[in-house]
């Protein structure tokens, strides 16, 4: 080789050493994000693309989900497991624990900097809200679903988990509890729910969102002053099992039938989903007494989705000995119930739990 010919190949190799210098270093700047999937309508996939709210939750797996958003390598260094592959209605109290244990034990490692969960809209307000109460961290982990299946036209998966992994990333994001993020929004797990079963901005909350996420830049708007995360009370790795809690939902004519069966059922919690201001029709009441000197915990909620519960409004709670969600509707009521429960059964400890978190 000659003079020239070495000096030229020295050359090449040196600027092809700084390449690969510069890339590893842009990867090592990106944060690195873990997606957990779960199913749901964002794994779905329906017959055509015009079948927007008719399809087939939890088919497609995450890798399939990852690889179909390339631009998902510009704002974090991603990688994926398939913890569960179910149409969220289906998930129980034990695959709550299992996702839990897994969210807690990737929060502990230094290479995770933020964690996505795909999940099916359903119930995503629920499992978000567990994992807000029980998982002592200040790392982001956001909580994302679809309105329409990756198959649909104007389908919404694609931004939506291309924002989700943006904020799990994000220092901005941090300690702020899980998060949400659908339609642009970022609700905190705490107050949002699904209020529309077909639209795309299905999730709302009555406060308010916290943020949005456009075009890959978080903006902040309020805080939430509540208790979750590393200042929660309830660790998942103390928690080895879930109690029973059903909610009974009241109405015109409505009877005791279901709170009965429920209570000989082993509910340890009954949760009360009430007209207006969490009403309990009077031939209810004598039932509800009962299961209470029984034991089991009777918690007033409202089925109407806004405004709060007042205690010892329309009913006596401090006589009958009941707990009143607040602002909590029925079905993240019974998630705090089914947490609470696993540290007391005391109704003043109770009610100050409702009251703070």
């Amino acid at each position: 080789m000659s003079f020239f010919s070495r000096v030229r190949h020295v050359a090449t190799a040196g600027v092809a050493a700084l390449a690969f210098i510069s890339i590893s270093a842009v990867a090592q700047t990106k944060p690195n994000v873990v997606i957990l999937a779960t199913g749901g309508t964002i794994a779905g996939a329906g017959a055509n693309s015009t079948n927007s709210a008719t399809y087939s939750a939890a088919k497609v797996p995450v890798d399939k989900l990852i690889s179909g958003i390339p631009e998902l390598s510009q704002v974090a260094n991603v990688r994926g497991e398939q913890v569960f592959q179910i149409a969220s209605e289906s998930l129980t109290n034990n695959d709550l624990m299992t996702l839990g244990k897994r969210v807690s034990a990737l929060v502990k490692q230094s290479d995770v900097d933020g964690i996505v969960i795909t999940h099916g809209s359903d119930t995503l307000e629920e499992t978000a809200y567990f994992l807000h109460l029980v998982i002592k961290t200040d790392k982001p982990i956001v909580v994302v679903g679809s309105m329409r299946p990756s198959t649909a036209m104007s389908a919404d998966g694609m931004l939506n988990l291309y924002n989700a992994v943006q904020v799990a990333g994000s220092k901005d994001a941090r300690g702020r509890g899980v998060l949400v993020t659908m339609n642009d929004d970022i609700n905190t797990a705490r107050d949002v729910s699904k209020t529309i079963n077909i639209h795309t901005n299905a999730f709302n909350s009555q406060w308010g969102p916290l943020g949005m996420v456009v075009e890959g830049k978080n903006y902040w708007f309020r805080q939430l002053d509540k208790r979750f995360g590393k200042n929660s009370e309830f660790n998942i790795d103390n928690i080895e099992s879930l109690p029973q809690v059903n909610i009974v939902y009241g109405h015109q004519d409505g009877d005791a039938l279901a709170a009965k069966a429920f209570g000989q059922g082993g509910a340890k919690a009954i949760i009360h989903a009430g007209t207006g201001n969490g009403s309990v029709a009077k031939h209810v009441v004598p039932t509800l007494q009962e299961l209470r000197s029984q034991g089991v915990v009777i918690i007033r909620s409202a089925r109407v989705p806004a405004g709060f519960v007042l205690r010892n409004a329309e009913q006596p709670d401090d006589k009958y000995d009941w707990v009143v969600a607040h602002d909590l509707n029925p079905q993240k009521a019974r998630i705090l119930a089914i947490v609470a429960l696993t540290k007391t059964k005391d109704t003043a400890e109770l009610q100050r739990i409702f009251w703070q978190y």
